[in-house]
């Protein structure tokens, strides 16, 4: 696209993917000027900002920053009509994550702008926290640390009691919801802890899985003690498990959602564990991010395991983000095709 000596990128990281992971990548492909710019995610929460989703709030920072530039390389900056409306130079944003979220990829595509991003960057990561809370949930690793580490307390003895023990993973009926880069990945470690796995994905028809393939998702659910959910978040799959779906699980399931919140109807969610249909839940994503102080899942007591959307936190993710994104803008700037663009 251009010469190499002559591009001038941003590199808007935050405290997460550092500025300076993706201006060390950058160095392993090409010779450019790169600006440095932090941005406030996850010390500051993304949210909408204005016509895109799961942005950190910096459009005067961001547009201060690419003035002259020709390629910004983000997770969180919100690339939105009015950024690109005031960037002219800017022809190319490389978002570091699964999903372009951030960029309003119909004002790109009209400024003339490639946007790319970094497929599987923390499918290895998630999947590992995903099989990790499915472990706190089903053996009460967390409520048993809580009153020894926190109260000094033995009463968590209690969960070596036959009313109270959890579940292991052994022989074990789980059944998963999504089979993609995360999906996949869990159900090969479930299938080493000799989980009884089962898969629903319409979208998947690879000829090999790990794991039982089942034809309908109430047929999944009816079969499943355990739950987990690896769907992307769609108009389809939005509130794709509420209060039917969790009502077809065998009585005292559990349910363990790393991927989306709103994949999951939390409400009825919250009724099945008051209920007992749903004996525990381990969440990592919520329907509303931070979790407002007046949810319901806040007074389920040792009946949820709840982290605030860890699942991609791993240094591996930062530095492979960075390197993947960084790729891209040397393939760009040499004039070869771009592997994961959008427009």
């Amino acid at each position: 696209m251009t010469n190499g000596n002559s591009v001038r990128v941003v590199a808007a990281g935050d405290h997460f993917i550092l500025p300076s992971l993706i201006t060390d990548a950058l160095g392993h492909q090409l010779t450019c000027d790169v600006a440095e710019l932090t941005l406030g995610w996850p010390l500051a929460p993304f949210g909408p900002v204005a016509e895109v989703t799961e942005a950190s709030d910096a459009e005067d920072e961001l547009i201060d920053a690419l003035a002259g530039a020709q390629v910004l390389v983000t997770q969180m900056g919100p690339v939105t009509e009015r950024v690109l409306d005031a960037c002219p130079d800017l022809r190319l944003v490389v978002v570091c994550r699964g999903g372009p979220v951030n960029v309003n990829l119909d004002a790109a595509k009209r400024h003339d702008v490639r946007v790319c991003y970094a497929p599987g960057r923390n499918a290895a990561a998630t999947a590992e926290f995903t099989v990790g809370l499915m472990l706190a949930a089903l053996r009460r690793i967390p409520q048993a640390h809580d009153l020894l580490a926190r109260k000094g307390s033995w009463e968590g003895a209690t969960y070596y009691t036959y009313e109270h023990s959890g579940l292991e993973l052994e022989d074990l009926p789980v059944g998963l919801v999504g089979y993609g880069a995360v999906g996949s990945r869990v159900a090969r470690v479930l299938c080493a802890f000799g989980a009884r796995v089962m898969v629903y994905d319409p979208y998947v028809h690879h000829h090999e899985i790990h794991g039982l393939r089942v034809p309908t998702l109430d047929q999944l659910l009816r079969q499943s003690r355990v739950i987990t959910l690896h769907a992307r978040l769609t108009t389809e799959t939005r509130g794709l498990i509420g209060a039917r779906e969790l009502a077809l699980l065998p009585p005292g399931a559990v349910v363990v959602n790393v991927a989306r919140g709103p994949l999951l109807d939390e409400g009825a969610l919250c009724d099945a564990l008051e209920s007992g249909q749903v004996s525990a839940a381990a969440l990592d994503t919520y329907e509303t991010e931070p979790v407002p102080p007046g949810s319901r899942l806040y007074g389920l007591g040792d009946r949820v395991v709840l982290t605030p959307h860890l699942g991609g936190a791993s240094r591996a993710v930062a530095e492979k983000a960075a390197a993947i994104a960084a790729a891209e803008v040397g393939r760009w700037a040499r004039g070869e095709p771009l592997a994961h663009c959008l427009t």
